[in-house]
């Protein structure tokens, strides 16, 4: 009797074919495991390494990690910095630019984070992942030289797995 695991293939598609399907599927009351794409979000998640698990948004505020159409067909995985009204500001941690969207364009709120291949997800409402964002967003104003100092140097002596 084989008892291996059947081999998994991996494809890629473009988030503007891939996202309206996930955000279907999350509207029926599912959550959905995507696998992260993109920079936006180092230095603590890295791209193709690690997973983020999404459900429907319930209720945004400021600090948590959501899925938004920041215009048609263009979607960004970031941290809600301010929300005034219907007006909602997102900032990517790995990022120094801001984007905009409103509330309705948020698609989809993030339960945790699967990282560096583990299978116990880091979630958004624990003790870490707040400790985390509670540093980070205070160090926006070095973030820059932060993140300078992670793609020169610390990628370079210790690659993600």
């Amino acid at each position: 009797m084989n008892t291996s695991k059947p081999a998994t293939k991996r494809i890629h598609m473009e988030n503007s074919i891939l996202f309206p399907i996930v955000i279907g599927e999350l509207e029926k009351g599912h959550t959905a495991k995507i696998n992260l794409k993109g920079f936006s979000m180092r230095p603590f998640l890295e791209t193709e390494r690690d997973c983020a698990l999404l459900t429907s948004p319930k209720s945004p505020k400021v600090g948590d990690p959501v899925l938004a159409e920041i215009e048609p067909g263009h979607y960004v995985l970031h941290r809600i910095i301010a929300i005034d009204g219907d007006a909602v500001t997102l900032l990517g941690d790995g990022n120094l630019g801001t984007e905009h969207c409103r509330l309705c364009n948020i698609k989809a709120s993030v339960i945790g984070f699967y990282r560096k291949g583990r299978k116990t997800m880091d979630r958004t409402d624990g003790w870490k992942w707040k400790t985390y964002s509670w540093v980070w967003m205070r160090l926006r104003p070095i973030r820059r030289y932060l993140l300078a100092f992670y793609r020169r140097i610390w990628l370079k002596l210790f690659k993600p797995i």
